[in-house]
């Protein structure tokens, strides 16, 4: 459907690598260029940063600094101007394994939005709060269920729905003690519903007024309580201008929530949380359907996209895998191993010690380590596959990843 949802997710796993390295002492370097800002000037700013690292009194620190700052100079001089979006570096020495072991890195991400500040900065870590920024989801909406015995308020931002708060009504129930003329109990039912009324507008005023990015209000619930709250003077005005659909639901609470996120797709349609839950539901429904246009696994799905057969990739953002290639450097022994990030140092450790099973000499090693998500994605681009990056923050999600592998396809043709 588009790019965005693989160059958020390289996006976000590319800031998960940054944020975990750390340099020896402040000699790692990031550096913000915006769109507007001249190439030579930024130059001319790190050529005054480089002499003033000359006072560095640790002779180590002060070529570290020295040198980062001339690699990202030398990377500049490839850009006549910044990107539209504008542009961030990141560069310093850092530790492979231990004192002694650094290795000097140089990143240049183009943010996927534009970035508005020129920042420099020489540190121990880098600094990606204005990249980490932009990999949140922007688009708020508050959603208001009500009936006539309780009320929740919840938000849906981009993929994560959350609920607020829930109330009861504290409504006397349609029959009247005995002894209360049927006038008079009426009058005190109609005050205490219009005192619920008022309670919940008052919160929903309160919470969701405090959110600076909401995009629209959708109030649900069964029955006609749900229209005489909207049509009355219970929220404020600009709560009230931002209400762009009225929604008829079964329930209240987490299940009502859910039923107004299914029908409200079209209202929802750019809300990455609804996005996702249709296009994993899409899926289940082949596959319930036993229509043979469903494919999971890493095996199955890889020998459809081979052949060019998958309309749709559906991979997990959940899955945190890297495959590499063990060969023997005596025989012609390989094979793959799927390993966590965390997991890779250590294994290489553990293969100078492992025999080869085809010729029993410790001649193991690894190479050609490639992300098992970047290896999906780069051959569905290959069959002009369309990908999506599913989140964990969804039923559904959590159901593609543990049910399913994490990798799924939706298939052009049996």
């Amino acid at each position: 459907m588009k790019a965005d949802s693989i160059s958020r997710y390289k996006l976000k796993r590319t800031l998960e690598s940054l944020a975990s390295k750390e340099g020896r002492g402040t000699e790692l370097i990031t550096l913000y260029v915006p769109p507007d800002r001249q190439i030579h000037e930024v130059m001319n700013n790190l050529r005054e940063e480089k002499e003033t690292a000359s006072n560095i009194k640790s002779k180590t620190t002060k070529k570290n600094v020295q040198d980062a700052i001339e690699k990202v100079t030398q990377r500049l001089k490839l850009f006549k101007k910044p990107p539209p979006s504008g542009l961030a570096i990141f560069c310093g020495a850092i530790p492979q394994n231990g004192p002694g072991s650094e290795k000097m890195e140089l990143y240049t991400i183009i943010p996927l939005e534009s970035i508005n500040v020129y920042f420099y900065r020489c540190d121990n870590r880098f600094h990606l709060e204005p990249l980490q920024e932009i990999t949140k989801e922007k688009d708020t909406y508050g959603i208001i269920l009500i009936d006539g015995n309780e009320a929740t308020l919840a938000i849906l931002r981009g993929r994560r729905m959350e609920i607020l708060k829930e109330m009861t009504s504290g409504i006397a129930g349609k029959h009247r003690a005995g002894g209360q003329s049927a006038r008079r109990f009426e009058r005190i039912r109609e005050g205490e519903v219009n005192n619920y009324f008022k309670r919940v507008g008052s919160n929903a005023n309160d919470i969701l007024g405090k959110i600076s990015d909401l995009k629209g209000i959708i109030i649900g619930g069964p029955g006609p309580t749900k229209i005489d709250f909207s049509h009355g003077e219970f929220l404020n005005y600009m709560i009230k201008e931002k209400i762009i659909a009225t929604v008829d639901t079964s329930y209240v609470g987490k299940g009502g929530v859910e039923e107004v996120i299914q029908k409200s797709s079209k209202i929802l349609r750019g809300v990455r949380y609804a996005e996702e839950k249709f296009l994993v539901q899409k899926f289940l429904y082949e596959i319930g359907h036993d229509s043979g246009l469903a494919a999971y696994g890493e095996e199955d799905v890889k020998r459809n996209l081979k052949i060019g057969s998958v309309d749709m990739l559906l991979l997990s953002e959940g899955i945190n895998a890297i495959r590499t290639k063990i060969f023997c450097t005596n025989c012609n022994y390989s094979t793959d191993e799927l390993l966590e990030p965390s997991e890779i140092i250590n294994f290489e450790k553990k293969l100078l010690e492992i025999k080869c099973p085809n010729c029993s000499n410790i001649t193991l090693a690894s190479a050609d380590s490639v992300d098992l998500l970047t290896e999906f994605i780069e051959a569905a681009e290959k069959s002009n596959t369309q990908v999506e990056i599913i989140s964990v923050e969804t039923e559904e999600g959590v159901m593609l990843k543990d049910s399913f592998g994490g990798i799924a396809a939706i298939l052009r043709y049996k």
